[in-house]
Order: C-alpha cells, then structure tokens, then sequence
C-alpha cells in the first residue's frame, strides 16, 4: 500500500451502511478496512471492492480484545495510520422498554454504546498518527429526538451524538476531527424482510405509513460530507433534516407528531 493512500476502518462492514461506505470510498482510491463478526457478510464485501483495496478483520466490537487484534492487523496494511474509523456496527429492536428483556437490553447497550467507545480508544493512537483524521459515528434520526418504542435504542444513538461533539473539542488540538451520521430509515435488509403475517416487508410497512426510506446509495456521499465538512452532525435524507428542524424550532409540535407516530418500532422490529 502506498505510504500516503488514506485508509478506513469499518466496523458493521458485513451488510448495510458499514458495507455501501467501504464500497464508495474504495472505489476513489482508499484502503478498507473490513470488520464484522459475519465473516461470510465480509468476503461478499470484499468481492466488491477493487482488488488489493481491503483487509478483512473478525470483530465482535463488545471485545476489546477482538479490537487490539484487528487494529493491530489493520495497521499491518497501513503502516501505522488510519485516516477514517467509520465507528458504524450497531443493532437495535423496537418496542416499549418494559417488553424488552434484560439480555436484548444489555447487548444493545454493549454493541451501540460500550462497544463503540471501545473502539475509539482502540483506534486511538493510529488517527493521532495521521493527518487529517476522523472518527465518524453512525449515530441516527433517533438520536435527534427520544423515539417513543424506540427508547433504549434512541438513547444509545443520543449517547453516540455526545461522544461525537465531545471528542471533536477534545481532539482538536491533536487535528483529530469527530464527526457523526444521522440518517433516517435506509433502504437495507434491516427493513427487507417480509412478515409472515402480511406479505409486507418493513420497507412496505414504512412507505405504507408515509415514512420516507432512501436508498442505500445516499450514504456513501454523506459520509465524504460529514468526513470533510465542518459540521459535526451530519443529517441523511429529507426525513432526518426535518425531524432537525423541528426539534431545534417546534419541539412541542413534534412530540405531538410523534406521538402519533409510536409503535413504529413494532411494526417495522427495527430502529431507523
């Protein structure tokens, strides 16, 4: 690898936004770095990246052991530089907090919180190291307002918004920008599959119900903005950019409109 190629790891590379932003920016000439734990989801995202433009790496983001190994891997590619660590795996389910059980609660909290701290501090001193570097944090349009079923996961996503705006002061004189992604529902296979009970799939559900779902395809050129923008959230699709708006300006309305919109977790089983 060329001493000056700029290079990202992702974690959540397997499928979805992790695997659509390694695709764009390999595409234009950066080496990826490729981590999840579905190592089958890995090799078909390899395949489609450009020869020679990725390393895959086994990660379960809640053990920091799996990180020291992986960026240790990583690094091997890179010669002790990471200009991006795209912090993106995450997982979520809807419902009200008191059907959740203890477990389901737990791992959200280990994989959308603890385990993405743990990777910042495992990438640390590879982005101290390099110029221009970036941590970018998948955060969500859950994290702009509480989303009613939608709670435990809407606060993971809101504690990732303060890990992003807390870390671009912190870093800022070691030249370590911090930035996050807050998109709205994205057309992947979280949404895809096709309930048993109606023949819908969670995309059908959401458009059925005047929610809008963008393509996979808006994420990747979000990502290139919020990286080498100044700001340091970065809203993705109509539905994110106006639930910003409305939050800032018209909260009360927007509880109301919410309000009316709770159980969306249920429908869909999944988190925007």
């Amino acid at each position: 690898m060329a001493e000056q190629q700029k290079s990202m790891f992702v974690t959540g590379a397997a499928s979805g936004l992790g695997r659509e932003v390694a695709r764009y920016f390999a595409n234009v000439g950066w080496f990826i770095g490729l981590a999840d734990v579905d190592m089958a989801g890995l090799a078909e995202t390899a395949k489609m990246l450009p020869p020679g433009m990725s390393s895959t790496h086994k990660l379960d983001v809640t053990d920091r052991a799996q990180w020291t190994k992986a960026v240790a891997e990583f690094a091997k590619h890179t010669g002790g530089h990471m200009t991006v660590l795209f912090n993106n795996a995450g997982i979520g389910t809807g419902g009200p907090i008191q059907d959740m059980t203890d477990d389901e609660i737990d791992k959200m909290i280990a994989v959308n919180l603890t385990g993405v701290i743990s990777g910042t501090r495992a990438c640390f001193d590879l982005l101290k190291n390099t110029p221009d570097a970036c941590v970018l944090y998948t955060s969500s349009a859950a994290g702009i307002y509480g989303s009613a079923g939608l709670s435990v996961y809407s606060a993971t996503k809101f504690a990732v918004r303060g890990l992003a705006e807390a870390h671009d002061i912190e870093w800022r004189h070691l030249g370590i920008k911090s930035r996050s992604l807050m998109p709205g529902f994205i057309d992947t296979n979280i949404i895809s599959a096709v309930d048993p009970g109606s023949n819908m799939s969670g995309k059908d559900k959401l458009q059925s119900a005047g929610v809008e779902v963008s393509p996979v395809s808006i994420i990747g050129p979000a990502a290139w903005e919020a990286i080498h923008g100044a700001n340091v959230h970065t809203t993705v699709n109509k539905m994110a950019k106006q639930l910003a708006f409305s939050a800032r300006w018209f909260p009360n309305r927007l509880r109301k409109s919410l309000g009316l919109m709770e159980g969306l977790g249920d429908v869909v089983g999944t988190k925007p």
